[in-house]
C-alpha cells in the first residue's frame, strides 16, 4: 500500500493507540521529522541564500500538510484547545501534555488497569469471543501506557479464569500443548471448538424436552377425554 493511500487515524481519546498510529502515518509519508524535531527557524536579521529560502519554504509547506492531518484526526473540542498552536510540533506536544498526563496520573491509571486485569473472570453468560475481547481490551490499554504485557501472560490469565465447564478443557490443553509456544489464535480456536460442542448438546436437550412436554400434554388431553366418555 502506498503512503498516499494511508488513512488518517481518528483520535478517539485513547491517546497511546492514536499516537502510535499517527506516528506510523507520518513516518510513512516521510514527515515525522517535522513533529519530532520541528522547523528550525533562522535567527532574525541573518541573511539567507536562495537555496536556504527554498528549503525553509518547502518545510513550512510540509508542516502545513502535517497540521492538516492532525486537524483531520481530532474533533472540534480538541481542536479548540490547540487552536493557538502554530506548528505541527507544538500541536503534537500540546496533545501529549493534555492526554498522556504526568507520571502520577499514569501510575494511577496503570494501577486501575492492573486491578481490572487481575479481577477479570469469565461470566457464565459470556462467550469465548466476548471474554477474549474484554481481557484484551484491558491488556491493550496497559500496553498503550508502556506496560509490558505479553500474549503468554494474557493466555495464562484466560486459562485461569474460564468458567467451571471449561476446566477439563484447560487441563487437557495444559497436558497436551506447550502453552509457552501456543499462539493466542490457537488457544482461542481450541476454546471455540469446545464451546461449540457444549452448545450443540444443549440444543438437542431442549428439543427433547419440548417433544416430551408435547407428548405429555397430548396424553393428559386424551386422558381427560376418555374420562368423560366413560362417564357417559
Amino acid at each position: 500500500m502506498s503512503a498516499e493511500k494511508l488513512k488518517v487515524p481518528v483520535f478517539d481519546e485513547h491517546y497511546g493507540h492514536w499516537r502510535e498510529m499517527m506516528e506510523n502515518l507520518l513516518r510513512a509519508k516521510q514527515m515525522w521529522n517535522l513533529v519530532d524535531q520541528g522547523i528550525i527557524e533562522p535567527s532574525v536579521g541573518v541573511a539567507k541564500s536562495e537555496a536556504q529560502k527554498k528549503t525553509l519554504a518547502d518545510l513550512r509547506a510540509k508542516d502545513l500538510q502535517v497540521k492538516h492531518y492532525l486537524y483531520q484526526a481530532i474533533d472540534r473540542v480538541t481542536f479548540e484547545q490547540i487552536l493557538d498552536q502554530r506548528t505541527s510540533k507544538s500541536i503534537w506536544d500540546a496533545m501529549k501534555q493534555m492526554y498522556e498526563g504526568n507520571a502520577h496520573v499514569k501510575r494511577s491509571m496503570l494501577q486501575k488497569l492492573h486491578r481490572d486485569f487481575e479481577i477479570s473472570e469469565m461470566k457464565a453468560s459470556e462467550s469465548i469471543t466476548e471474554y477474549f475481547g474484554r481481557v484484551f481490551m484491558v491488556a491493550n490499554q496497559m500496553r498503550s501506557n508502556r506496560e509490558t504485557m505479553t500474549d503468554q501472560k494474557i493466555m495464562e490469565k484466560i486459562l485461569r479464569t474460564l468458567t467451571e465447564k471449561y476446566m477439563f478443557v484447560v487441563v487437557s490443553i495444559e497436558e497436551s500443548k506447550n502453552t509457552e509456544t501456543m499462539t493466542v489464535d490457537e488457544l482461542r480456536i481450541l476454546l471455540l471448538v469446545h464451546e461449540h460442542k457444549f452448545r450443540k448438546p444443549e440444543k438437542e436437550v431442549e428439543q427433547v424436552i419440548k417433544m416430551e412436554q408435547g407428548d405429555n400434554s397430548g396424553i393428559r388431553g386424551r386422558g381427560r377425554g376418555r374420562g368423560r366418555m366413560s362417564m357417559n
